[in-house]
């Protein structure tokens, strides 16, 4: 008989665990406190940039300063009075943002990086019925050439941590020639190579009805209170918002706690003393007159731009900010607002105005960068979150090595840093 695995949470990180855990032989059973990719998953850029995926804490963060993290429109943006867990999370996010732990964040990233996108082409080679697309071109764009040393030297330091990144350095009028969409603005531009994007939602859709069709379950509006270890396996429980009941929902032989930015909520109660804050991103989407080829970035205003193909045609995905916030807080227009008057000059027959699928989600933040993936103090139970922006791409990745964790007992040396116990 196949042992019975729970996974918390259907986002990219839950729904890759469930079906890495099904090729692995368990019977699996997803819980949702909404539904597939309510998260942050939904409304991300759906980049799957091997060449970007670094630690969120960097010196750069700290360059901001004071006056700029509390203005509506900075790219970064805290609360005037933060809560007292936030400041904790705040104190420990600026203790690491420097040169020294950069560095050694982007050495753990590294393996995973290299590994990345074989995950997805695992899923889409087997039976997620949704592709990945080549990201040609990919172009960090700038004003200036001044603008653009940061991005250069942190590539450098990338392949310094071991990670081959290949690249071309554009001028103004390049980049124009690569992607007609970009303003005259634009006077300097780095293109990457070898990464990929994809269309998180309707991904996420495939990869669901994949997770069903292998005969498992996906639950939605379970709104999980509690997990607990007991002899005869580990315990969930669900809160019933209606009558203030508690529930079990069932026993499991293993549980996974993959419920993004809530995550704490269930992790402290198993030994898990990282604290994962919301860090809340904002995107909508606009007809052009011509979509971008490919995804354009631009790195001094934190702006990720994205082409999508949906059911209302073909549109640009505009996302942008990092407020550290409660995860569950209102959309603030302010943030859409910034984000578009960032980028207005930058584009032409882009109509900022006329915004479609306006949203905010909350990714999961750790003080350190790194996120929270592995076995907990409680028997049976199993984190795999606090990815911060790169939930989507390192989901497919996270979820084959925990898998192989659970599967074997076994920590597969990618996973070391990571450990949520640290």
């Amino acid at each position: 008989m196949s042992q019975r695995v729970a996974v918390i949470g259907a986002g990219m990180v839950g729904l890759s665990t469930a079906w890495f855990l099904q090729r692995e032989g368990f019977s699996v059973t997803v819980y949702d406190r909404r539904h597939v990719a309510a998260g942050s998953s939904w409304g991300n850029a759906g980049w799957l940039t091997p060449a970007l995926t670094a630690p969120l804490p960097e010196p750069a963060v700290l360059r901001y300063g004071v006056k700029a993290v509390l203005s509506p429109s900075s790219p970064v943006y805290v609360p005037l009075r933060p809560e007292p867990r936030l400041l904790r999370f705040l104190t420990g996010f600026a203790r690491h943002s420097t040169a020294r732990h950069w560095g050694l964040g982007m050495r753990a990233y590294a393996p995973l990086n290299r590994l990345a996108l074989d995950a997805f082409d695992e899923l889409t080679d087997a039976h997620v019925d949704e592709h990945t697309h080549p990201a040609d071109p990919f172009l960090a764009c700038f004003r200036t050439p001044q603008e653009r040393a940061a991005l250069l030297e942190e590539l450098e330091q990338i392949q310094a941590a071991g990670l081959d990144v290949k690249y071309d350095v554009l001028t103004g009028y390049e980049a124009r020639a690569a992607e007609p969409t970009l303003s005259p603005a634009i006077g300097s531009a780095v293109r990457l190579h070898d990464q990929r994007y994809l269309n998180p939602p309707v991904f996420l859709s495939a990869l669901a009805t994949a997770v069903r069709e292998r005969g498992g379950h996906i639950v939605e509006g379970a709104n999980i209170a509690d997990v607990e270890h007991h002899r005869d396996g580990v315990r969930v429980a669900a809160h019933n918002v209606t009558t203030g009941a508690w529930e079990t929902l069932g026993r499991f032989d293993a549980v996974v706690l993959a419920n993004g930015a809530w995550l704490s909520s269930l992790a402290r109660n198993v030994g898990v003393r990282q604290p994962v804050q919301a860090g809340r991103g904002y995107s909508f989407s606009v007809a052009c007159d011509r979509v971008p080829a490919g995804p354009v970035y631009f790195p001094a205003q934190r702006v990720a731009c994205t082409p999508l193909t949906t059911t209302a045609g073909a549109r640009l995905r505009v996302a942008g900010m990092m407020e550290f916030r409660a995860p569950d807080a209102a959309l603030d227009r302010r943030r859409i607002t910034a984000i578009v008057e960032a980028a207005r000059p930058l584009f032409t027959g882009v109509d900022l105005d006329r915004r479609h699928d306006e949203w905010v989600g909350s990714r999961p933040c750790t003080a350190d960068g790194l996120p929270l993936i592995g076995a907990t103090n409680a028997p049976g139970v199993f984190v795999a979150g606090g990815h911060g922006m790169w939930g989507v791409a390192l989901g497919p990745l996270t979820g084959k090595l925990l898998a192989q964790r659970i599967a074997t007992g076994t920590t597969p040396a990618e996973l070391v840093p990571f450990d949520p116990l640290r």
